[in-house]
């Protein structure tokens, strides 16, 4: 009998780095289910489950989902997609989660975007939307004909609290704290390779 090897991978990166979209591409071409630990939180918030009401409690609080609550939620999805092979973004985000996934799950690579902080708060801080249709706007490449004003309707855009600059440079700062120390600890187990745009981990 032959056992069928599969495929775990790790995407990481700071926010803004592009995680969603690299992750999408890499699905499409190796066929890897893609989970997002934060469309994952989102989904068990407003479906108002066990979980999602213990880290709705501490995100009207404006804490962050403590890890034995984020680790609990991630494994019990990953464990439903046992016989998969996956790309998980947005966990580990903290040394305690990646020891965990490790205790649970053979992780054949760790993927790192490594994006400039600069390059991504420039990115960021200049999306603009239109609330009511949705609209976005880069002052870049892609600015309104009127700064400031949606092209269609006349009305102002907005800058979502995410990406205001204060904002941002607080999820960077927040990113480097306690996601940095993640790759490291995959470096120290010989695990990670850095390249120029990305890191691999050979088994």
């Amino acid at each position: 009998m032959v056992t069928r090897m599969l495929f775990r991978a790790v995407i990481m990166g700071p926010p803004g780095s592009g995680k969603g979209t690299v992750s999408d591409r890499i699905v499409k071409n190796f066929a890897l289910k893609h989970l997002s630990s934060g469309d994952l939180l989102r989904t068990n918030v407003q479906n108002k489950t066990e979980i999602g009401v213990v880290a709705k409690s501490y995100i009207d609080q404006g804490q962050l989902v403590p890890d034995d609550v984020i680790t609990r939620l991630v494994l019990q999805e990953l464990h439903k997609i046992n016989e998969t092979n996956w790309l998980l973004d947005g966990f580990p985000r903290t040394v305690p989660q990646a020891v965990a996934l490790d205790k649970a799950f053979h992780i054949n690579s760790v993927i790192d975007l490594n994006v400039p902080f600069q390059t991504i708060k420039d990115r960021l801080t200049a999306r603009w939307i239109h609330p009511a249709s949705g609209r976005v706007y880069n002052t870049e490449f892609n600015p309104p004909k009127v700064p400031e004003v949606d092209d269609l309707t006349g009305e102002p855009l907005v800058q979502r609290e995410d990406d205001k600059p204060e904002t941002v440079t607080r999820r960077l700062k927040g990113y480097e704290a306690l996601t940095r120390p993640v790759l490291e600890y995959y470096q120290g187990r010989h695990w990670l390779i850095l390249g120029k745009r990305f890191a691999t981990m050979g088994d």
